[in-house]
């Protein structure tokens, strides 16, 4: 391939037209380009251009002048690039494909961007009208917190907010044969106007992205989403760098669920692409192009506050949403076309009696049976697409323990931890409960209540609070929690799952109990706080912990 001409340029863009200046999207894909061939006099006519594919060429580095100050999309996938740097000069850059470049890193890219204050940070603020009606999250107490003093600020830049420590995790109760967790990173990216001294915004939820890649089933990536505010933040959970934020004005965030679609680009071409839903206090799901950082999609979902979300494991595009207004829906988001445009539709509407505050489908047949934990109890649905109701009511309830107030208890907790144990939480102070599926439902009947077959109960805090969120790690046998004294209780199940203790057996003790880190560990004035919400990759590698006080901590297995 020569130089490029006006003509090619002309010829290669869109909208038609004899004018550079005119030219909006351009497509150089597959033409042998090498860097040279960039002609930095020539592309800087290209005044209004948005979007350009240099993919499968053969570029081994971008000129640092070409002058595009509107561009917003630019793939180079498929090429030699072996150096970054360039990114810096397209200020309004959204979409960045770079895969296929064999000399880039992950790290390489990260640390640009946030150099340059690239994609990765990028505000997307979008202004909506709120809908008609609306509710507030119940709030939790909150313990006394010491505001920062005026001259001891985190020195930190705004965009990241990242406190490293080298100090390992204070660890109770290991018997020295469990892996070490020492804290990574502490980082403030949901405060409100990127203040440090921001110590009030509650955080609610956080998901590990799965890796997609054919061969890797059930691994994660290091990247994890987190909510909470009005903003929703990417993270690489390795170099504590905030990869992308998003935030709507007047929202506020609850929950976030990952999954992935299989796209056909312009070209033709299929690829997997990750899609992050986030939900919360105005009853809408937002769907967010991750790589770019923008929002491509809002379902009105629900009028009042939607209080978690979560993807059905076997099919890519159905999304359960759950909320305030006593209401669960499937949706189909259907497949976005060449514009990033969801055509939702609704599949499924499950009535509750109480607010549901988790969703489980259950695990061995996630197509038939969906697990609710809400204000009044554990409940079950059957969610097949195969029947005529598209309505339906709740067809078991679940009960934790003998006696007149056995039903009707506050289940706050709820994940499998393999394909039969449930691990749930809060309908008993103190204890977590593991119990099984099969053994059950196997008793069911025609009966509406169940009482559930304990298999083991674990000692967890007496606290009276509530809404502190378990989560489980099935591949390595984990169950997490954590507690209003800012600790993180972990257990290991093992050989609960494969031998149970016999009944009736005393609470088993944690594992582990990571202790958090002292005040100047965390470079703030911080006395006490609570974490609410704790999440560990499938291979226990990180360990991502929220907190009232606004702090995502980080954790990595030594």
């Amino acid at each position: 391939m020569g130089p490029l001409s006006a003509r090619l340029l002309m010829q290669r863009g869109r909208p038609k037209s004899d004018r550079l200046g005119k030219i909006r999207s351009l497509d150089l894909s597959g033409m042998k380009l090498l860097s040279e061939h960039l002609d930095p006099k020539l592309l800087s006519r290209l005044k209004q251009l948005q979007e350009l594919d240099l993919s499968n060429n053969q570029l081994e580095t971008l000129p640092a002048n070409l002058g595009l100050s509107h561009l917003r999309v630019l793939r180079c996938a498929n090429n030699q690039l072996g150096d970054v740097t360039a990114l810096c000069q397209f200020p309004q850059l959204e979409e960045l494909s770079l895969e296929g470049n064999p000399f880039l890193t992950v790290r390489m890219i990260s640390e640009e961007l946030v150099a340059s204050g690239g994609i990765q940070v990028r505000e997307a603020d979008v202004p909506e009208r709120p809908p008609k009606a609306t509710a507030a999250r119940e709030p939790r107490a909150k313990p006394v917190a010491l505001k920062r003093p005026d001259d001891t600020p985190l020195s930190l830049s705004p965009n990241k907010r990242v406190c490293t420590s080298s100090s390992s995790a204070h660890v109770e109760g290991s018997d020295g044969s469990q892996p070490t967790l020492e804290p990574l990173h502490f980082l403030q990216c949901h405060s409100k106007n990127n203040s440090p001294r921001d110590l009030e915004t509650q955080l609610w939820a956080c998901a590990f992205e799965p890796a997609w890649e054919e061969g890797q089933a059930g691994a994660t990536s290091q990247t994890v989403a987190t909510c909470g505010g009005e903003a929703v933040c990417v993270i690489d959970c390795q170099t504590g760098i905030v990869l992308h934020k998003y935030k709507a004005p007047g929202e506020e965030f609850f929950s976030v669920a990952w999954t992935a679609l299989t796209v056909v680009t312009q070209a033709g071409h299929k690829k997997r692409w990750s899609v992050l839903a986030a939900a919360g206090l105005r009853g809408l799901v937002r769907l967010l192009h991750v790589r770019a950082g923008f929002c491509c999609g809002v379902i009105r979902a629900h009028k009042k506050a939607i209080a978690t979300l979560c993807f059905s494991p076997t099919h890519e595009t159905h999304l359960f949403t759950a909320s305030y207004d006593k209401r669960i829906i499937l949706w189909d988001l259907g497949v976005p076309n060449h514009d990033y445009e969801f055509q939702a539709s609704q599949l499924l509407t499950l009535d509750t009696a109480s607010i549901p505050l988790r969703l489980c489908p259950v695990a061995s047949c996630p197509d038939t049976y969906l697990l609710a934990g809400c204000e009044g109890g554990c409940c079950c649905w059957d969610v097949r697409l195969d029947q005529p109701q598209k309505r339906r009511v709740c067809e078991v309830e679940f009960v934790f323990s003998e006696g007149a107030e056995a039903a009707g208890r506050r289940v706050d907790g709820l994940a499998f931890v393999n394909e039969d144990v449930v691990a749930s939480k809060g309908n008993s102070l103190g204890t977590i409960c593991l119990w099984s599926w099969s053994q059950t439902w196997m008793g069911r009947g025609k009966q509406s209540t169940l009482a559930v077959v304990v298999l083991a109960r674990l000692q967890w805090s007496p606290t009276k609070l509530a809404y502190f969120s378990l989560s489980t790690c099935p591949d390595e046998g984990i169950v997490l929690c954590g507690d209003e004294e800012g600790n993180v209780w972990v257990y290991d199940v093992r050989h609960i799952l494969t031998q149970p203790p016999p009944r009736p057996a005393a609470p088993q003790a944690p594992t582990q109990i990571l202790k958090w880190p002292q005040p100047w560990a965390l470079g703030q004035m911080v006395t006490k706080t609570m974490v609410n919400t704790v999440v560990a990759n499938p291979t226990f590698t990180y360990l991502t912990a929220l907190t009232d006080s606004n702090i995502v901590a980080i954790w990595k297995r030594q």
